[in-house]
C-alpha cells in the first residue's frame, strides 16, 4: 500500500520500462474496494499498416499536464487515488506505453475514473508517437 496520502499517488514520464505493479501499489487505499487499470501496449499495426516499433517524445510540459489531468479527474469523480505513467523513448511491439490506475470505493467508480484519466491524457498531454512502419516508412501520430 502506498504511504503517501496524496490523492494523485503517482504521475511520471519515463524513458525506462513501466510497471503495472507500481501503479497498482500506488493507488491501494483502505477505503477502496475497486481498482481499475488501463495498460496501453505497443501493437503491431495502426490503421491497416504494419508497425515494427515506435518512439515516444514528450514536451517538457507533459508531466505537469498529466498531473493536472489526474487532479481534475479526482475532483470530478468518486476516485480516491489515481496514478498515470507514460513511457518515452524507443519501444518494441508488446512494450508497455502507458499505465493508468484508479481506486475508488466501488468498481464502477474506479472504471469511470480510470477511463476519464486515460481518455483525457490522450487528448491533452503533449506526448507524440513516431511509428516505424513495415514498408520502411515512418509517421508521426498525435502532433498538434
Amino acid at each position: 500500500m502506498a504511504t503517501d496520502d496524496s490523492a494523485v499517488a503517482l504521475v511520471a514520464v519515463r524513458d525506462e520500462p513501466l510497471s503495472v505493479d507500481e501503479a497498482l501499489d500506488a493507488v491501494r487505499h483502505p477505503a477502496c474496494g475497486g481498482v481499475a487499470l488501463f495498460v496501453g501496449l505497443v501493437r503491431d499495426h495502426d490503421h491497416g499498416d504494419a508497425v515494427t516499433g515506435l518512439e515516444y517524445s514528450a514536451h517538457p510540459s507533459a508531466l505537469a499536464t498529466m498531473q493536472e489531468v489526474c487532479e481534475h479527474v479526482l475532483a470530478s469523480s468518486d476516485a480516491v487515488r489515481v496514478a498515470a505513467v507514460h513511457r518515452t523513448g524507443t519501444l518494441a511491439i508488446g512494450d508497455l506505453a502507458v499505465v493508468v490506475a484508479a481506486a475508488a470505493p466501488h468498481r464502477g467508480q474506479a472504471f469511470d475514473a480510470c477511463r476519464a484519466v486515460i481518455d483525457t491524457l490522450k487528448a491533452r498531454t503533449p506526448i507524440w508517437k513516431h511509428q516505424s512502419l513495415g514498408d520502411g516508412s515512418t509517421e508521426w501520430v498525435g502532433l498538434p
